[in-house]
């Protein structure tokens, strides 16, 4: 693991240092370079405009580890209440949610009503749920939920990690249920044990995975999204896709609101389906360092936009 991105995850672990960053307008400001603000009104007007550029959207509010059932409600009715904004203002929206903050580290059982209440939302509204990967010790639990979720809710669809060792054989495990998988590289601080600590390893494990994701697709068996901002991978997934006769609308490319927005663009353009995921909520700290963790060079980037 680089240096740059061991001392990025690091520091996302602070509880000094997170508590600091929330206090501080400066820090705030830097985070403008991610996501538009903290409020969900924030996310839906950014929404409309990414939308009028021909991409669709996943909202997601920021937060994770929720400690109390009264707190994990609250988000349930929250996203209840964004699925009911994206039909009225009829944006081409889905919602990504994280099983802990719907409160699956007090009971798997709970997480699960909470969960399938939000997928026959996202169903009745015209949307469709995500289930967010979490960290390593979460992955066999939001793959049961998922399974759960899948069957009677087949829009739903999950994020697989591709620096874990593990995730060729969870995605096997998922295939027979034509799931709809969002590709990601991985943004925890995991032991080498558990997942790839060089960047090299972790493309190769990616473009594996998303052959495997295309070929599916070939096969009417999986909807493959690949989230990531890696141009150069993205340019040999799309040129694997076209030699595999797999068409653009059998696939999806998702980003991040503030990152590569012109490649978005592009992309859109050349008839790709994209959706950029813009995210809000207060509790945006670890999920900001870990977006810096993914690619250190982001930091300089962060600091340019501050002092245009």
């Amino acid at each position: 693991m680089a240096f740059g991105r061991s001392l990025l995850l690091a520091a996302a672990r602070s509880r000094t240092l997170n508590d600091f960053a929330l206090r501080s307008a400066f820090v705030k400001r830097a985070t403008r370079t991610f996501m538009p603000g903290e409020h969900a009104e924030d996310a839906l007007e950014a929404g409309a405009a990414i939308a009028a550029s021909g991409r669709g959207l996943i909202f997601t509010q920021l937060g994770e580890a929720i400690s109390n059932t009264e707190a994990a409600v609250a988000v349930r009715d929250h996203y209840l209440w964004l699925f009911d904004q994206i039909r009225l203002r009829r944006l081409p929206a889905h919602v990504s949610v994280k099983p802990t903050q719907l409160g699956l580290d007090l009971s798997l059982a709970e997480c699960e009503r909470h969960l399938l209440t939000l997928a026959a939302k996202a169903e009745a509204t015209g949307s469709a749920l995500w289930l967010d990967m979490e960290d390593s010790k979460y992955v066999d639990r939001t793959l049961d939920l998922y399974i759960a979720l899948k069957r009677s809710h087949p829009s739903t669809g999950i994020a697989l990690q591709a620096y874990l060792h593990r995730t060729t054989e969870d995605l096997a495990r998922l295939m027979p249920l034509k799931p709809m998988v969002r590709l990601v590289k991985g943004a925890y601080d995991e032991p080498k044990a558990v997942a790839f600590a060089k960047k090299s390893d972790t493309d190769l494990a990616y473009y594996a995975l998303a052959t495997q994701m295309l070929d599916g697709a070939r096969r009417d068996i999986c909807a493959p999204v690949f989230g990531t901002h890696d141009l150069a991978l993205i340019a040999r997934i799309v040129e694997l896709a076209q030699s595999s006769g797999v068409e653009k609308d059998k696939y999806q490319i998702h980003m991040l609101y503030g990152i590569r927005d012109s490649a978005q663009r592009r992309l859109v353009a050349e008839g790709h389906v994209v959706r950029t995921l813009v995210s809000y909520g207060a509790a945006w700290y670890r999920w900001y360092m870990r977006r810096l963790a993914e690619r250190p060079a982001n930091v300089l980037f962060v600091v340019k936009s501050l002092f245009p």
